[in-house]
């Protein structure tokens, strides 16, 4: 190969103690959850916590929003210690120091929102002159440091954990809404904490967009390296990712690009779902890395500036590449969709990957989730295709065919090194990238049609594939690149976390021109949590479809459907959120690009949903506030109507259309 990707190393941080738990300094990857329970219910919250602690969660979160509930933690801690339960408990804490200084006494962690800790946000933009804003850090300091010298005596851990989405209107103010302004809020505080030294301290950087969050964890290490020389121990977690395979693979996106780069030493996976339910999806998260090899190493890769990296790590920018048809630089990156084991290819067949036949009219819908290409391996086609859709088949079937007209020859890295590709036609190169010598860059460079089609057959292939094409920028090769991911995962989980890793990751680092998935796993079929359906699934080829569909979305690189920013549930929670999750879904998943936040509590209210474009916020007991954008538009709407009021809300800011029939 070209560029032998580097070692797999996990980053050097600080070890820190929580409870009997070590963590960071090369200890397991820890799992953690929240309870979902009314946290002054103490049963309910420790049969729950059981639950997850049984399924294998090492960590319990429960929320602390006053004082009261920061007090009960103490009987909490106690029945499930009664009951033979040793796991560490978690308060978190927003807006009140004090219900987090009578927490700290109690239990053996303690999570503060830098952003509203101490400040306030009210969505105001204040100029704020040097001195200002060092008055501000001051009074930052005299709120914060008793809490930190209360976990100092008490050997309780904490963690600082900034949120995108509720940045102070200070941070704001002076960094923007950006992921700097994220890393700067949280080292306020870590600088603070130093001082006292005090070093039990954990860091998180969460957002809803994995682009943000990872881009925020990397200049979150690089300056932790640059100011203190050492780095602490990171939770990873994409906030608010929502429920089903899509909250799955936006989790996996941004917490397993991290992890592939060493980065994180615990993580969480927010689901819009029992939280029970999340503990699987870290276990199969968790279990790519814990057999690597590799020692911790004091630089995570892609933060190290001696690589000389042909790419910025901190911002998303796109490959360039010159364009072969609408493949490449201004075009949206394509789907592929492989039936070429899905035997004999009918209308019916299409109908699975987004083009649906109507005999009667002649003509076929399209749907936004619809493949741009299907590869047939060395099947031919009998029967007319929507014009939108082409066709990729192996090269000696290509050569055989007498109409060739929207089908495209795949071929090996030894037919084009033997001359074959034809020189004026777009067609498709299969590459291991293990065999990506000398020899076929300069080919590459030679070619102005050829698309690579980049897949890896080590059993990660995250890191080589990367590496692969950190090299074509290196040598100036412009050609564009399709990810081809096979997983032979055995669970939807398995596969969902795999394809998101391998495809998603890179895409987040602004690689890749279209996706082109495979599975040689299990037969695909439907899956419950909860007792209820979070994946139909017609068929493997339905489910790969999709899952691209839901990658490219997730990487906000192509949209075709309505996103949802859904937070996990907690105890401050003041509706049944998956219960109205799925309401509102159903009534407005057709609404392709319209960005949706759903959240219990006014804690998740306008923050957390940072890039919505409508909100539907908890605000009291079967009450609802619903926003546009961070803007309030309705107050107190019973919940009984509220689902009704939000469509009336999008149809009154135009962001409503009508469902075809």
């Amino acid at each position: 190969m070209l560029l032998t990707p580097p070692e797999y190393k996990r980053l050097q941080t600080r070890e820190v103690k929580i409870g009997g738990l070590l963590l960071g300094n090369g200890n397991p990857i820890r799992i953690q959850t929240m309870t979902t329970t009314d946290t002054m219910d103490t049963i309910a919250t420790v049969e729950q916590s059981i639950r997850c602690i049984e399924a294998g969660a090492e960590l319990i979160r429960i929320t602390a929003p006053s004082k009261n509930e920061a007090e009960n933690l103490y009987n909490i801690k106690k029945e499930l210690r009664a009951r033979g339960y040793d796991t560490p408990i978690i308060a978190d804490i927003h807006f009140t120091p004090n219900a987090a200084e009578i927490a700290a006494r109690i239990i053996e962690k303690v999570r503060v929102n830098p952003g509203n800790y101490v400040d306030k946000k009210k969505f105001d933009y204040i100029e704020y002159t040097d001195t200002e804003y060092a008055e501000e850090i001051e009074h930052i300091r005299q709120r914060f440091t008793p809490l930190v010298r209360i976990c100092k005596e008490y050997g309780t851990a904490m963690r600082i954990g900034t949120n995108h989405g509720s940045l102070s209107d200070r941070i704001m103010s002076r960094y923007g809404d950006s992921p700097m302004g994220m890393v700067e809020s949280a080292m306020e505080f870590l600088r603070i904490a130093r001082n006292e030294s005090y070093h039990q301290i954990v860091l998180s950087m969460k957002s809803s967009n994995p682009q943000v969050m990872v881009q925020a964890y990397r200049l979150l290490v690089n300056k932790m390296e640059e100011e203190f020389g050492e780095c602490y121990p990171l939770h990873l977690g994409v906030t608010e990712a929502g429920d089903g395979e899509d909250g799955r693979i936006k989790s996996a996106i941004g917490i397993c690009t991290l992890l592939e780069d060493g980065i994180g030493d615990t993580i969480r996976v927010s689901l819009t779902e029992d939280p029970e339910f999340e503990i699987p999806v870290c276990r199969d998260i968790v279990k790519r890395y814990s057999a690597r090899a590799g020692s911790p190493t004091a630089a995570a890769e892609p933060t190290k500036p001696a690589l000389h990296l042909p790419y910025n790590p901190f911002v998303y920018s796109r490959r360039h590449t010159v364009p072969v048809s609408h493949i490449g630089s201004g075009h949206v990156p394509v789907v592929v969709a492989d039936l070429s084991s899905a035997g004999i290819i009918t209308p019916e067949t299409l109908a699975h990957i987004g083009y649906t036949y109507n005999a009667a009219s002649d003509k076929w819908n399209i749907s936004d989730g619809a493949a741009d290409y299907i590869y047939t391996g060395s099947q031919t086609i009998d029967f007319g295709l929507p014009g939108t859709l082409q066709i990729i088949c192996d090269y000696n079937t290509w050569a055989t065919l007498k109409d060739n007209a929207n089908c495209y020859p795949l071929l090996s890295r030894e037919d084009c090194l033997a001359g074959n590709a034809p020189e004026d036609l777009l067609h498709f190169m299969a590459l291991d990238v293990a065999q990506a010598d000398q020899e076929m860059i300069n080919r590459l460079k030679q070619q102005n049609h050829t698309v690579v089609v980049a897949y890896s057959n080590a059993d990660k292939g995250f890191a080589p594939v990367r590496s692969f094409l950190a090299a074509l920028m290196r040598e100036n090769v412009a050609c564009p690149v399709l990810l081809r991911v096979n997983s032979s995962a055995t669970t939807v989980d398995e596969q969902l976390i795999h394809f998101a890793t391998e495809a998603g990751g890179l895409l987040l680092d602004g690689f890749g021109d279209g996706v082109w998935l495979a599975n040689s796993g299990a037969v695909m079929s439907n899956h419950q949590v909860s007792g209820r359906t979070y994946l139909e699934v017609k068929s493997k080829e339905q489910f790969l479809n999709n899952t691209a569909f839901s990658i490219l979305q997730a990487t906000r690189t192509r949209i075709s459907k309505t996103e949802y920013i859904s937070c996990p549930s907690c105890g401050r929670t003041l509706f049944d959120l998956q219960e109205t999750t799925a309401k509102i879904r159903a009534a407005t998943n057709h609404l392709k690009g319209v960005k949706i936040a759903i959240m219990g509590c006014i804690v998740n209210g306008p923050g957390e949903m940072a890039d919505a474009d409508f909100g539907y916020v908890g605000s009291g007991p079967g009450k609802i506030t619903l926003y546009k954008s961070k803007d309030v538009v309705k107050k107190n709407v019973p919940s009984e109507i509220a689902v009704g009021e939000l469509i009336q809300l999008l149809k009154d800011n135009g962001a409503w259309v009508d469902v075809e029939n």
